[in-house]
Protein backbone atom coordinates (compact mmCIF):
# COMPACT_ATOMS: atom_id res chain seq x y z
CA UNK A 1 0.00 0.00 0.00
CA UNK A 2 2.79 2.20 -0.97
CA UNK A 3 0.78 4.61 -2.85
CA UNK A 4 -1.77 5.05 -0.32
CA UNK A 5 0.07 6.12 1.98
CA UNK A 6 2.24 8.64 0.01
CA UNK A 7 0.03 9.85 -2.55
CA UNK A 8 -3.05 10.71 0.50
CA UNK A 9 -0.57 11.68 2.74
CA UNK A 10 0.82 14.55 0.73
CA UNK A 11 -2.06 15.82 0.01
CA UNK A 12 -3.73 15.88 2.99
CA UNK A 13 -1.14 17.93 4.30
CA UNK A 14 -1.14 19.90 1.27
CA UNK A 15 -5.09 20.54 1.74
CA UNK A 16 -4.98 21.12 5.41
CA UNK A 17 -1.55 23.38 5.91
CA UNK A 18 -1.47 25.07 2.57
CA UNK A 19 1.69 25.39 2.53
CA UNK A 20 3.80 25.86 -0.09
CA UNK A 21 7.40 25.40 1.89
CA UNK A 22 6.65 21.54 3.10
CA UNK A 23 8.79 18.96 1.62
CA UNK A 24 5.78 16.84 0.42
CA UNK A 25 8.51 14.24 -0.56
CA UNK A 26 9.47 13.79 2.87
CA UNK A 27 6.14 13.41 4.17
CA UNK A 28 5.32 10.56 1.43
CA UNK A 29 8.69 9.10 2.92
CA UNK A 30 7.65 9.39 6.89
CA UNK A 31 3.83 8.02 5.58
CA UNK A 32 5.65 4.91 4.57
CA UNK A 33 8.72 4.39 7.19
CA UNK A 34 6.03 2.26 9.05
CA UNK A 35 6.19 -0.11 6.25
CA UNK A 36 9.31 -0.90 7.30
CA UNK A 37 7.52 -3.00 10.27
CA UNK A 38 6.18 -5.73 7.57
CA UNK A 39 9.89 -6.68 7.66
CA UNK A 40 10.54 -6.28 11.24
CA UNK A 41 7.63 -8.10 12.59
CA UNK A 42 8.68 -10.81 9.99
CA UNK A 43 12.14 -11.09 11.74
CA UNK A 44 10.17 -11.56 14.98
CA UNK A 45 10.73 -7.42 16.24
CA UNK A 46 7.06 -6.38 15.86
CA UNK A 47 5.52 -3.43 14.24
CA UNK A 48 6.72 -0.86 16.87
CA UNK A 49 6.99 1.78 13.81
CA UNK A 50 2.78 1.71 14.17
CA UNK A 51 2.97 2.96 17.60
CA UNK A 52 2.25 6.15 18.36
CA UNK A 53 5.76 6.36 20.41
CA UNK A 54 7.48 6.29 17.72
CA UNK A 55 5.90 8.91 15.80
CA UNK A 56 7.14 10.65 18.88
CA UNK A 57 10.28 10.04 19.02
CA UNK A 58 10.77 10.79 15.84
CA UNK A 59 9.04 14.66 16.25
CA UNK A 60 11.28 14.98 19.26
CA UNK A 61 14.31 13.56 17.24
CA UNK A 62 13.67 16.41 14.42
CA UNK A 63 12.68 19.02 16.97
CA UNK A 64 15.87 18.36 18.94
CA UNK A 65 18.29 17.82 16.16
CA UNK A 66 17.32 21.10 14.97
CA UNK A 67 17.61 23.28 17.44
CA UNK A 68 18.37 26.66 15.62
CA UNK A 69 17.97 25.54 11.65
CA UNK A 70 14.68 26.87 10.98
CA UNK A 71 15.13 25.48 7.42
CA UNK A 72 15.90 22.65 7.97
CA UNK A 73 13.52 22.20 10.90
CA UNK A 74 10.69 23.06 8.69
CA UNK A 75 11.88 20.58 6.11
CA UNK A 76 12.08 17.26 8.56
CA UNK A 77 9.09 18.08 9.96
CA UNK A 78 7.52 16.45 6.81
CA UNK A 79 8.93 12.83 8.37
CA UNK A 80 7.08 12.91 11.25
CA UNK A 81 3.52 14.25 9.79
CA UNK A 82 3.54 11.80 7.13
CA UNK A 83 4.55 9.18 10.14
CA UNK A 84 1.13 10.51 12.13
CA UNK A 85 -0.56 10.03 9.14
CA UNK A 86 -0.14 6.70 8.39
CA UNK A 87 -1.46 5.77 11.79
CA UNK A 88 -4.42 7.70 10.78
CA UNK A 89 -4.32 5.72 6.93
CA UNK A 90 -3.87 2.34 8.48
CA UNK A 91 -6.45 2.28 11.30
CA UNK A 92 -3.57 1.65 13.64
CA UNK A 93 -5.47 3.87 16.19
CA UNK A 94 -7.96 1.00 16.08
CA UNK A 95 -5.53 -1.22 17.79
CA UNK A 96 -4.69 -0.23 21.33
CA UNK A 97 -2.38 -2.42 22.17
CA UNK A 98 -0.55 -1.28 19.06
CA UNK A 99 -1.43 2.36 18.90
CA UNK A 100 -0.62 3.05 22.60
CA UNK A 101 2.55 0.94 23.02
CA UNK A 102 4.24 -0.15 25.41
CA UNK A 103 1.39 1.62 27.50
CA UNK A 104 -1.33 -1.51 27.64
CA UNK A 105 1.30 -4.27 27.20
CA UNK A 106 4.49 -5.07 25.08
CA UNK A 107 2.74 -7.59 22.68
CA UNK A 108 2.91 -5.34 19.62
CA UNK A 109 0.89 -7.60 17.40
CA UNK A 110 0.21 -7.83 13.56
CA UNK A 111 1.22 -4.91 11.42
CA UNK A 112 -2.07 -3.50 10.20
CA UNK A 113 -0.73 -3.87 6.01
CA UNK A 114 -0.07 -7.63 6.72
CA UNK A 115 -3.90 -8.87 5.75
CA UNK A 116 -6.67 -8.02 3.22
CA UNK A 117 -5.13 -7.80 0.12
CA UNK A 118 -8.91 -6.83 -1.32
CA UNK A 119 -9.03 -3.86 0.76
CA UNK A 120 -4.94 -2.54 -0.08
CA UNK A 121 -6.24 -3.30 -3.74
CA UNK A 122 -8.94 -0.71 -3.23
CA UNK A 123 -6.74 1.39 -1.07
CA UNK A 124 -4.45 1.40 -4.10
CA UNK A 125 -6.78 2.73 -6.88
CA UNK A 126 -7.92 5.08 -4.39
CA UNK A 127 -4.51 6.55 -4.25
CA UNK A 128 -4.49 6.53 -8.34
CA UNK A 129 -7.67 8.46 -8.24
CA UNK A 130 -6.46 11.31 -5.60
CA UNK A 131 -3.15 11.42 -7.34
CA UNK A 132 -5.27 12.28 -10.95
CA UNK A 133 -7.06 14.89 -9.28
CA UNK A 134 -3.97 16.30 -7.06
CA UNK A 135 -2.14 16.57 -10.52
CA UNK A 136 -4.56 18.62 -12.01
CA UNK A 137 -5.37 20.53 -8.73
CA UNK A 138 -1.51 21.21 -8.37
CA UNK A 139 -0.79 21.94 -11.49
CA UNK A 140 1.66 19.22 -12.17
CA UNK A 141 0.64 19.18 -16.04
CA UNK A 142 2.77 22.24 -16.12
CA UNK A 143 6.73 21.30 -15.97
CA UNK A 144 8.04 24.36 -13.84
CA UNK A 145 5.61 22.97 -10.93
CA UNK A 146 6.55 19.17 -11.76
CA UNK A 147 9.76 19.90 -11.50
CA UNK A 148 9.64 22.01 -8.48
CA UNK A 149 7.76 19.04 -6.81
CA UNK A 150 10.40 16.52 -7.99
CA UNK A 151 13.51 18.60 -7.16
CA UNK A 152 12.52 20.60 -4.04
CA UNK A 153 9.40 19.00 -2.84
CA UNK A 154 7.48 22.24 -3.30
CA UNK A 155 4.36 23.17 -4.37
CA UNK A 156 3.78 26.23 -6.15
CA UNK A 157 1.64 29.07 -3.85
CA UNK A 158 -1.16 29.64 -6.20
CA UNK A 159 -1.97 26.72 -6.69
CA UNK A 160 -2.52 25.42 -2.82
CA UNK A 161 -4.83 27.93 -2.06
CA UNK A 162 -7.23 27.66 -4.77
CA UNK A 163 -5.88 31.04 -6.49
Amino acid sequence: MVLWFAIVSAVIVAEVFQSPMVDYRLVAVGAMLPLVDLVLSAVGLGAVLHSLLASIVMLTAVMGFTVGRRLLRRRLLGIPIGMFLHLVLDGSWADQSLFWWPLFGTDLGEVPESSGLVVRLVLELVAVGVAVVAYRRYGLDQPENRSRLLRQGHLQRGYLTGG
